[in-house]
């Protein structure tokens, strides 16, 4: 303890935190040091112990380095954080960035808060008075492509090497199974299975959850081809969608990495002139909005998405845009 004192070494003296969260949070901050041993390990134990989504783990990772780097500047115990300054924080943080960021950073402080207060490290949360901006959102921002975009995109891309066979079987599964790039990457080849008479894939969604859905048969026909390129389909254990060598047409031993997958619909989309604003959750709504045009309900998308509400569905769903925009081309000037 005497050395994290002194130094305020990274969190990697306590036992080797994860990577993501040492990545963000590299060194404790000196208002959780200055509180002693037990502090620090309840501090560290919030991130470690008690959140097990990495991607949650690094945003509030982020989150409470900025409040407690705010903290330090103005010389504040933790004792002296009462409520009035925790709302200034985020009156502050309002000015700055976008409502729901305000919203998630007050989330991760109070829940940092709370683990301190049950760990008896504070006798009472000073955030939990503490009130966010308001956001209501109906219609989600991630851009959209229309289905005839979608096509020329899928379409679009060379497949003459095995790794336009792989981009193409990405890019189909996550528009014909609503699939997040998260749960495509973590993908194994045995993830991808025959059951009866249909094929179908085994997505690992968030919390450690599997989320199981049958394959539509443009994207079986897809990875149908990848895997036989590829010659991976006897590796049950290995990545199913690998990363490529350079720029070798060639696919290495690894998974590809969410920024892989960014990178490479980047680079499909200016290929085939799309939109640069087009991303990786691009072909989930897009998927979910040409199922609803041709009929689909929103219980059922909700269902293949595993969205928890049908709430974020609707979110997704663009079906009202092309209404919207036949109604203002009646005003005739």
């Amino acid at each position: 303890m005497e050395q994290i004192m002194e130094d305020n070494k990274a969190l990697t003296l306590y036992g080797g935190a994860p990577d993501e969260l040492t990545r963000t949070l590299p060194f404790l901050p000196g208002i959780i040091v200055q509180e002693g041993e037990r502090a620090v390990v309840r501090f560290l134990e919030f991130f470690t112990a008690n959140i097990r989504n990495s991607n949650t783990r690094a945003a509030y990772a982020r989150a409470v380095s900025q409040f407690m780097a705010w903290c330090d500047h103005r010389r504040l115990s933790l004792a002296q954080i009462q409520p009035m300054l925790v709302a200034i924080y985020i009156e502050d943080l309002q000015a700055r960035r976008e409502p729901q960021t305000v919203k998630q950073h007050l989330a991760a402080i109070r829940m940092l808060f709370d683990w301190l207060v049950i760990g008896q490290i504070l006798p009472m949360n000073p955030a939990s008075s503490v009130r966010g901006p308001k956001y209501v959102i109906k219609k989600g921002k991630t851009p959209v492509l229309s289905a005839e975009d979608a096509r020329l995109l899928l379409d679009s891309i060379d497949i003459s090497s095995v790794v336009g066979l792989r981009d193409r079987a990405l890019i189909g599964l996550m528009i014909y199974s609503f699939a997040r790039v998260g749960a495509v990457v973590q993908m194994r080849v045995e993830d991808y299975y025959q059951n009866g008479k249909r094929w179908w894939v085994r997505l690992h969604e968030k919390g450690g959850k599997f989320h199981e859905v049958p394959v539509h048969h443009n994207a079986e026909a897809y990875l149908d081809a990848y895997v036989s390129a590829a010659n991976i389909a006897d590796q049950a254990r290995s990545p199913l969608f690998r990363s490529a060598a350079g720029r070798t047409k060639t696919l290495t031993h690894n998974g590809m990495t969410r920024t892989d997958v960014l990178l490479m619909v980047k680079r499909r989309c200016k290929d085939a002139a799309l939109p640069h604003s087009t991303c990786c959750h691009t072909f989930r709504a897009t998927g979910i909005t040409a199922y609803l045009e041709n009929g689909g309900t929103i219980e059922k998308a909700q269902a293949i998405a595993a969205h928890e509400s049908p709430r974020t569905t609707k979110l997704y769903d663009r079906t009202a845009d092309q209404i919207t925009l036949d109604e203002v081309e009646r005003i005739v000037i």
